[in-house]
């Protein structure tokens, strides 16, 4: 993220000092030496470039506030901005304008059409003829037609400014109906990861030997084989049945819960379909040849399992409470219904309630008749089924080299293959009367009990897991929402129904995101209005923002991306370059108001006069955040909807800082009253 934040910043870093010497040379087509344009160059834009330094920096300060995997994300980005702006801003005052001084030459009046304001004044000034210089040639010619764009965004402001009531009408309008388009956006967590990678879990039927369960993954990795093709396929790895370490299964965090369960991880070559094709198909293909097995896509990368929490699925429907039964039924009920929601698939419940249990009841009567007691039955069992080395471990140890061995006693497996075998298992008894066997003292019956026991805050817990297909989380949770309310009357008493899992970080990050926009808005009017010392002006320069949200919300509708933790950043980021682009269009007319006194030839001049840097700001951060915004390289996916809501919001932004804050700033001061004094005529 650290790399992602100084490529969010590199647009900006460059603009410092771009718009610094730009403005230089403002000073210099007026005729001024080297040393003295620099001087009032740097001095002239070292308080908005400053002030727009804290309005960038002020905008990240609410990420520091995040909770969770956000936090950890982000701030590193955050912290990356911030400290290179810094060491922009102060370059960009120091060495800048020193190697200005080694660099730059007098200007001929008039020769550079940066010269806005002596053009605008005198019209009929003659520019210098073409050199031979290729590259004096083309900086001339790039001169010379960026001269005619920005005349005629002069006749378009001079026309807004004239018919400013239906110029403000329709913008305001248009921005308006674009927040109508924020329902049909969707909403995630973070963008889905192509990594090339499908993590499936397969449960077959609940009790089935590890045997049956290997063969039935043996026909699955053909069913595999068959759909994706053979120069695609890198490797098929399975996992199958309980870990035997108790570490192992620590990291088991796929609900594998017995030799039913097991873990198929197939990794893609490079040039590989889409991932996402794949689990489609599989999803279908898998379901449709084995008719009674489950199975389940997990997320396959660190990225999406971390976003996950460890757990299988970014939806957890968690029904907890004492009883069990009752919340196993609800929570089959729930599970029927969340299985019609459009875009859910993978639903299940975690807990299997129907596991094959023997159980061995001993007649105590008959067992005291016979000289035995449970412990000896016990023992016995374990004996047979486990091995002695549960009950009577046994070591040899080895003369020659010092090392012992563990010697273990257990009775075959194939001797152990029906209900009769295990009636026929001996039970030692006493001298009397001899060996016995565990059907001469016990009744062996059948049940079905809960492979597993999930407990959450103490209490008993069902989780039914869901993954979203095709459809934004957003989407999908905001229905399984409306399930569980219209469910809520049959709630099982004492238990309660939570909606956790990715879906639950999700709406804690977008809260706290939303929270900080609001916050950073806040902060920048408050920092404006100190610098200032107006409230109207502040109000001025803010009225851009609207514009940079509408254009985000723009960009993300047509890219069809959908909201998500890098978007709202991207629209953090947003307002502050949105804001600092503002000051230097309205700090520029505040200046020309205190000497023209005429407030609608004061934005006039601001803009015309702004027009080059303003939209060297907007280019360069527009350029710079392209490649993110595309998606491009390993992993590109999770910073694009970035890159896209900077670009787009910059885009509308930077149209209402040329139109739209002039047009208010002549509304706000068309009362102005101003006495000129001699001073003043001389340098008007």
């Amino acid at each position: 993220m650290t790399l992602g934040g100084l490529a969010l910043a590199v647009g900006i870093l460059v603009d410092d000092a771009t718009v610094t010497i730009e403005n230089i040379n403002w000073h210099l087509e007026k005729g001024k030496e080297v040393r003295t344009a620099i001087m009032d160059g740097a001095h002239q834009i070292v308080t908005p470039a400053f002030v727009s330094l804290l309005c960038i920096c002020i905008v990240f300060i609410p990420m520091f506030f995040l909770t969770g995997v956000a936090h950890y994300l982000f701030v590193p980005m955050a912290e990356a901005v911030v400290f290179a702006m810094i060491a922009s801003f102060c370059l960009s005052r120091t060495l800048v304008p020193t190697m200005a001084a080694y660099l730059l030459k007098p200007h001929i009046v008039g020769g550079h059409s940066s010269g806005e304001m002596l053009q605008m004044m005198q019209p009929n000034h003659h520019t210098p003829s073409l050199s031979r210089n290729p590259l004096v040639r083309f900086q001339q010619g790039f001169e010379h037609r960026f001269s005619r764009i920005r005349d005629v965004y002069y006749s378009l402001l001079v026309l807004a400014i004239e018919n400013q009531r239906k110029f403000v009408i329709g913008f305001l309008s248009i921005v308006l109906l674009s927040f109508a388009l924020v329902p049909f956006l969707g909403r995630d967590f973070f963008p889905a990861v192509d990594a090339g990678q499908i993590k499936m879990h397969v449960r077959a039927q609940v009790g089935t030997r590890i045997e049956e369960t290997a063969k039935l993954f043996d026909q699955i990795e053909l069913s595999i084989r068959s759909t994706i093709p053979r120069d695609e396929l890198g490797s098929i790895v399975d996992n199958l049945g309980l870990t035997v370490s108790g570490i192992n299964q620590a990291y088991n965090n796929t609900g594998t819960i017995g030799p039913q369960d097991g873990d198929i991880l197939i990794s893609l070559n490079e040039g590989h379909r889409p991932t996402d094709e794949y689990v489609t198909e599989l999803r279908a293909n898998l379901a449709r040849q084995f008719p009674g097995t489950t199975f389940s896509f997990l997320p396959a990368d660190i990225i999406s399992q971390i976003l996950n929490f460890g757990a299988p699925a970014p939806i957890d429907v968690q029904v907890m409470g004492p009883n069990g039964e009752e919340n196993m039924a609800y929570a089959q009920k729930l599970l029927r219904q969340i299985n019609k929601v459009i875009g859910v698939a993978d639903a299940r419940i975690q807990q299997a309630n129907n596991y094959p249990l023997l159980m061995v009841d001993v007649d105590r009567t008959r067992a005291k008749q016979l000289g035995v007691t449970e412990r000896d039955v016990t023992n016995s069992l374990v004996v047979t089924m486990a091995g002695s080395g549960q009950v009577a471990p046994a070591f040899w140890l080895n003369k020659r080299n010092g090392v012992s061995y563990p010697i273990v006693a257990q009775t075959p497996e194939y001797r152990n293959q029906t209900l009769s075998d295990l009636q026929n298992i001996p039970i030692a008894g006493d001298a009397v009367h001899g060996a016995l066997i565990l059907g001469g003292v016990a009744n062996i019956t059948r049940y079905n009990t809960p492979g597993v026991v999930s407990h959450y805050a103490v209490q008993p817990v069902i989780d039914i897991f869901a993954t979203p297909q095709h459809r934004d989380l957003g989407a999908v949770a905001t229905d399984i929402e409306r399930i569980l309310q219209a469910n809520e009357k049959d709630r099982p008493k004492g238990s309660t129904i939570s909606l956790r899992g990715q879906v639950q970080t999700m709406n804690t990050a977008f809260s706290g995101l939303l929270f900080g926009l609001l916050a950073a808005v806040v902060l920048i009017y408050l920092l404006i209005v100190v610098n200032f010392q107006s409230w109207s002006d502040p109000f001025v320069i803010i009225t851009a923002l609207p514009a940079a949200l509408a254009g985000i919300v723009w960009m993300l509708f047509a890219t069809h991306t959908t909201l998500s933790v890098p978007a709202l950043t991207g629209a953090i980021m947003c307002m502050g370059v949105a804001t600092a682009n503002s000051i230097l269009v309205v700090s520029f007319a505040r200046e020309r108001l205190s000497i023209v006194g005429e407030p609608i030839r004061a934005a006039l001049e601001a803009g015309f006069t702004r027009f080059r840097p303003v939209l060297m700001t907007a280019l360069a951060m527009i350029i710079g955040m392209a490649p993110m915004a595309l998606g491009l390289g390993e992993g590109g996916e999770q910073n694009a909807p970035l890159g896209r809501a900077v670009i787009g919001g910059l885009a509308f932004a930077t149209v209402a800082t040329l139109f739209f804050v002039p047009i208010v700033f002549s509304i706000i001061h068309r009362n102005h009253k101003h006495i000129t004094t001699d001073g003043e005529k001389s340098e008007l």
